[in-house]
């Protein structure tokens, strides 16, 4: 079998990352190369790795402050030393031919998902399948996982669909060509919805592998950090999920949209710019600025302290992103002007879906021009659509 690197980040998760470890050598033989990342943790990670006498383990440890799974997905990818490496998280557990199954559908320009088993704690979706063998690492029922396994692979024997989730495995140089993932969501979440669009504008096929099968305890260590309660969020996660947000929402200037097995739906972009009038406090200003490329308030008080305040949750340039003075409005693509004390629910489905309803226009006679709906008016001096500049970090 060729051998492939394993990328696995870890904080706090060695009662996770004990059964992890056992399914890699168990299924898939001691050839593969394991990267341990351990992101500052105080739980004995390193001390008990070290015990562990296995030529193909790699420890990386940080000693500093906790970077996140973004940064560490990039530095397992930089590391590995095979041409392919796959992501694992610390709260999984592989079965039995996981890698041979997803392996024969891999390719360069291809990204190989396998499929999540996971317990009723989320949603069912197309992409996964629900079934509950054990909400702990200590109640694991692995005899009747691996039960569930064989029927599974023969049922699902060489089929695929074409979702994305974690884990996926990837040829390391199409990993490296388009940057990784983009540390502005840096130290969690929403890097991996970012990198999965990527993919797509990339030109990478995108595949399901029915046959190659994990089981996923799901969202400890980042999310749900409790050892005795599922489903307690830790208010570190709360924080870095409402930046990294927001965060996206300046990248991309809309929402995450999926197909039924969360194939990527990737949403046009334009240059657009946002004049808002009636502005007078910081919450309105954080409700409409990530939603635009630039915003303009014509308010430099106002505008300097959300600068100061928002610079310390992106990577980006809050000074260039937010204006207090109009200036030539026709260097944008497009500007829209929203008069805050009047804006409505109907309003904000329009700003949601501003890039669809523009990339219509742009496909239209006369895509130029102004126009109003609801309470918001848009004048298009130009259209094109610039998704295609996110490809790479």
């Amino acid at each position: 079998m060729t051998p492939i690197s394993f990328v696995v980040p870890s904080y706090n998760n060695l009662r996770y990352l004990k059964n992890a470890y056992k399914s890699i050598r168990k299924y898939a033989g001691p050839d593969h190369e394991i990267i341990v990342l351990d992101d500052a943790s105080s739980d004995g990670t390193v001390e008990w790795l070290r015990t562990i006498q296995d030529d193909n383990l790699v420890i990386w440890q940080n000693t500093n402050e906790r970077l996140g799974h973004t940064i560490t997905y990039n530095i397992g990818g930089r590391m590995a030393k095979n041409p392919i490496f796959t992501i694992l998280h610390a709260d999984m557990f592989i079965g039995p031919n996981y890698v041979q199954n997803a392996l024969k559908h891999l390719k360069p320009g291809t990204v190989v998902s396998a499929t999540r088993i996971e317990p009723p704690l989320h949603p069912e979706g197309n992409e996964k399948i629900v079934r509950d063998f054990g909400m702990w690492p200590e109640t694991f029922m692995e005899k009747e996982f691996l039960t569930f396994v064989e029927q599974e692979q023969r049922d699902s024997l060489g089929k695929t669909t074409r979702g994305i989730f974690a884990p996926w495995f990837i040829h390391r140089d199409d990993f490296l060509r388009i940057g990784g993932h983009d540390e502005l969501f840096a130290p969690f979440p929403y890097e991996d919805s970012d990198i999965f669009q990527r993919f797509v504008l990339a030109g990478y096929e995108i595949v399901q592998s029915r046959d190659a099968l994990v089981y996923h305890l799901t969202c400890r260590g980042h999310k749900w950090t409790d050892d005795k309660e599922i489903g307690k969020v830790d208010q570190s996660y709360n924080i870095a999920e409402v930046n990294a947000r927001k965060n996206y929402l300046r990248k991309w200037n809309s929402w995450i949209k999926n197909d039924e097995y969360h194939y990527p739906v990737v949403l046009p972009k334009y240059d657009t710019c946002a004049v808002l009038t009636g502005t007078t406090d910081l919450n309105q200003l954080s409700f409409f600025e990530p939603w635009f490329g630039r915003v303009i308030v014509e308010n430099e008080e106002l505008v300097s302290m959300y600068v100061k305040q928002e610079q310390l949750t992106t990577k980006l340039s809050m000074r260039d992103r937010v204006l207090s003075k109009l200036g030539d409005l026709t260097t944008y693509d497009v500007y829209v002007t929203i008069n805050v004390n009047s804006f409505t629910r109907e309003d904000f489905t329009v700003i949601q879906h501003l890039g669809t309803l523009l990339n219509e226009l742009e496909h239209s006679d006369t895509p130029e021009g102004e126009y109003e709906l609801g309470n918001i008016h848009i004048k298009i001096n130009r259209l094109k659509n610039t998704v295609h500049e996110l490809i790479k970090c």
